[in-house]
């Protein structure tokens, strides 16, 4: 069994373009420690970046909040800690693994359900983590390669399945889990390369799934990008005779080695071309650029993080990501996906114009109901979660100033949305699964008062 108890300090290495020649590569970036307490007490977290990490040309802040280094010599040499109320870095925090990846080390170190140290969870995720952070328990160790291939498959849903029936799982398929663990959100899934070693992440079906969740959330996610909002590349895989979903990863990017992502790339459409390098790109969670804790994430909006995008994004994305960010809520409304926390909003750090700036869209899929009253997970605007246009467009200059310029994003979203079955259909739903995803899909009428509903067909 595993030393429960963990490490009580850890190195925190960051991928980052370095030296003369720009090449990509893991260098410390400071020390993670956490003070023994009474049993019952939370420990206490504290953070010193590394100065020579400081120095570096390309170094890039671990937490805009908690980290942040724009008052540079406020922060060169001094103990760190996170914010007031909270025992853990938000941006550390991002590359640990969530309940699914909690659950695969558990599994993989044969230790019951919440056991380990935080530290030991941290370090166990492996270096193909989210973002461009690793954790190592000294200078001198060597990063972990966790991903699987495309052919390791099947094994990883075999494994997948063991770990969610809470069954011990095989001798012969502990190997194939490192990838498993590196992964966030509650559903399996795992970190796996494609033939060209393009990292991607495999989503496996679940145990109680009443419908194909993969050919849903493919459909779902063409249709985001039917509707002109920042989709990833999708692909759908057939294993053992399931329907698994593959999403390009937008944390990495290729290039020749010691280059940046050109200005207005995205990292997902970068391919691999003979002596390109995979580069990696920091991620934060849209908890962490409102600093704030689960537990007071349900309090929070899409607002505030418009007024976050606002006040720690690089001013050269701030008009594009709000208007984003308010497509996004609309169509989260159209197609009542209520699992928009803040752990599904994501942030990733432009090396060029060295800001953050709105990732890709992730984590969208519709739950079908019966209710005509629906709820978001984040507060839409006046009349807090409630999921109707009125309630997005009482504070849309939190957003898009102009209101004919907001009705506008609105009415692309609808005119998308509106053809919901042919993305559905061109993705190999069933008639079945037809029927289930129409008590998702909302009509113009169902969601807007009559005078709104004309303002938007106007067009």
């Amino acid at each position: 069994m595993a030393n429960t108890r963990g490490p009580d300090e850890i190195v925190v290495f960051a991928h980052i373009r370095d030296g003369q020649d720009g090449t990509q590569r893991f260098v410390p970036a400071g020390l993670l420690k956490q003070a023994s307490q009474a049993v019952g007490l939370l420990p206490a977290m504290s953070f010193r970046y590394g100065l020579r990490y400081l120095d570096r040309k390309n170094a890039f802040e671990l937490d805009p909040r908690a980290l942040s280094t724009r008052e540079y010599q406020d922060v060169r040499g001094a103990m760190l800690f996170p914010l007031s109320g909270q025992n853990e870095f938000g941006g550390i925090r991002d590359a640990a693994p969530d309940a699914w990846g909690r659950r695969v080390i558990e599994a993989r170190l044969r230790v019951p359900a919440n056991s380990l140290n935080e530290f030991t969870y941290l370090l166990e995720a492996g270096s193909d983590r989210v973002g461009a952070l690793d954790v190592r328990t000294h200078l001198d160790s060597d990063p972990t390669s966790s991903a699987g291939t495309l052919t390791s498959l099947p094994y990883l849903l075999q494994a997948s399945a063991a770990i969610e029936a809470g069954e011990e799982i095989p001798a012969n398929l502990i190997s194939y889990l490192g990838g498993a663990s590196s992964a966030g959100g509650a559903r399996p899934k795992a970190s796996v390369r494609d033939s060209e070693n393009i990292l991607w992440l495999a989503k496996f079906p679940a145990q109680g799934d009443t419908y194909d969740m993969a050919i849903a959330e493919y459909a779902t996610l063409e249709l985001a990008r039917q509707a002109g909002l920042t989709v990833p590349g999708v692909r759908l895989h057939r294993v053992l005779g399931n329907s698994l979903l593959l999403i390009r990863r937008f944390d990495r990017y290729w290039a020749e080695p010691g280059q940046a992502l050109t200005v207005g790339a995205l990292a997902h459409e970068t391919q691999v071309q003979p002596g390109f390098v995979e580069g990696r790109i920091p991620q934060i969670s849209g908890l962490t650029l409102l600093g704030c804790s689960e537990m007071e994430s349900i309090s929070k909006g899409y607002k505030h993080l418009a007024s976050a995008i606002r006040e720690y994004c690089h001013p050269q994305f701030i008009v594009r990501d709000c208007a984003e960010l308010f497509a996004r809520m609309v169509f989260n409304i159209f197609v009542t996906n209520d699992d928009d926390h803040l752990r599904n909003h994501a942030f990733n750090y432009d090396s060029a114009y060295q800001g953050w700036r709105l990732s890709p869209l992730y984590d969208v899929l519709p739950r079908p109901m019966v209710s005509q009253e629906r709820f978001l997970h984040l507060a839409v605007g006046l009349q807090g979660r409630l999921a109707t246009l009125e309630n997005a467009m009482s504070e849309h200059a939190a957003f898009i100033p102009d209101r004919p310029d907001a009705i506008a994003v609105i009415r692309r979203v609808w005119g998308a949305v509106r053809q919901w079955q042919v993305s559905f259909e061109d993705a190999g739903a069933s008639p079945s699964l037809l029927t289930t995803m129409s008590s998702a899909m909302r009509d113009l009428e169902d969601i807007a008062g009559k005078e709104l509903a004309a303002e938007i067909r106007k067009g």
